[in-house]
């Protein structure tokens, strides 16, 4: 009966110390990046085991990619990176599944995602989508939106339209999780365009808000060019964000870099929904 109780005993109080240590642990960061890999230019086998290398560093929770492609002799891109890191792979693409080229952007996730679905940005004829996925984290529903919008420095109305028609859907199928924007842009932050995204915060503008000639277009590909074009956005007033930088802009010692933009890694934590009045 003693050492009943001693046991009894010692059980109560791992018990009571795990609970004071879950009480006492801060909120975990939900952990994102964006990066356009650009497809299969500049000696892809080799950039490849750079990007795992750097992306396993940065240790994600989300990581969206654009400019993403399979031939008959390339495995899909996302899915050959989401099968080195270990997360689940979500591509879309205009083109038909059919098609042995298929081209588009894709959503690495840690968890598989609860819900997804994606829809066509016009015109058409430019290929340009959105995808959309919902994760669970901590408990609290999140969407993700993923994209990669219309290029060409005189392209500004197209990526305008692009934009509305963007946050129109966002609009239908958002519901009251709290929702996050990542892609590549095509346009520097602070463009007018992208004011059609009022009710979200370039969430690198918040953190470094003196820092405009920070740029992710990578200066060995784009001598004469600079632009903070990948960006993410967080929806104002459901995240705190918490830390905000540029990523996978180290080349390996061969000189061969992970790509020619500069990836974008955000960590923030979600607010708890406001109460209705």
């Amino acid at each position: 009966m003693r050492a009943l109780v001693v046991v009894l005993a010692a059980l109560w109080l791992s018990a009571c110390a795990s609970t004071s240590a879950a009480e006492a642990a801060p909120p975990r960061d939900l952990r994102v990046v964006t990066l356009n890999i650009y497809h299969d230019r500049a000696d892809w086998p080799a950039r490849l085991p750079l990007i795992v290398e750097q992306l396993r560093a940065l240790d994600a929770d989300v990581i969206a990619l654009q400019e993403v492609l399979q031939t008959e002799t390339l495995p899909n891109q996302a899915e050959t990176l989401a099968a080195a890191l270990g997360y689940h792979s979500q591509f879309v693409s205009l083109d038909a599944q059919d098609r042995a080229r298929r081209y588009g952007n894709a959503l690495l996730t840690r968890w598989p995602v609860e819900a997804h679905v994606s829809t066509a940005l016009a015109p058409r004829a430019d290929s340009r989508s959105m995808g959309w996925a919902q994760i669970r984290f901590d408990g609290q529903p999140i969407n993700v939106y993923f994209t990669h919008l219309h290029a060409g420095q005189d392209g500004a109305a197209i990526r305008r339209q692009q934009l509305e028609d963007a946050v129109a859907w966002m609009a239908r199928i958002s519901g009251d999780a709290p929702s996050l924007v990542l892609g590549d842009f095509n346009a520097p932050a602070g463009a007018a365009e992208l004011a059609v995204l009022d009710g979200f915060v370039d969430t690198y503008g918040a953190r470094h808000p003196g820092a405009t000639e920070t740029t992710t277009l990578n200066p060995h590909f784009f001598p004469d060019l600079r632009g903070r074009i990948d960006l993410v956005f967080a929806e104002r007033d459901r995240f705190e964000v918490r830390d905000a930088r540029i990523v996978l802009d180290t080349p390996d010692a061969a000189g061969t870099w992970p790509s020619d933009h500069f990836g974008v890694y955000v960590e923030l934590r979600p607010r708890p929904a406001p109460r209705a009045p």
